[in-house]
């Protein structure tokens, strides 16, 4: 599985109270991360894979599996769409 990254050319961001704010300097759009994508974020922002980013939720919150995987996938996908991923 191949790791996935946040674009650190393109992204300031700070997590704040489990929260994450972030600007896309080259869109210059700023997004928001509640705390569920904030998990996400920082692992995206050390390098991790889609499946570690499933046990990450699973660990961190009371959901199912399918409904991390959703989650995962949705905000990837997300992320994917802006160009902020490096693959």
């Amino acid at each position: 599985m191949s790791e996935l990254r946040l674009r650190a050319d393109r992204l300031h961001w700070l997590e704040s109270d489990g929260e994450v704010v972030a600007l896309d300097e080259e869109s210059l759009v700023y997004l928001n991360a509640n705390p569920t994508g904030s998990v996400l974020w920082q692992a995206l922002a050390r390098g991790t894979t889609r499946d570690e980013l499933v046990r990450a939720l699973l660990a961190e919150f009371d959901v199912d599996e399918t409904t991390a995987t959703n989650d995962v996938d949705r905000f990837l996908a997300d992320l994917d769409a802006r160009g902020l991923l490096e693959r």
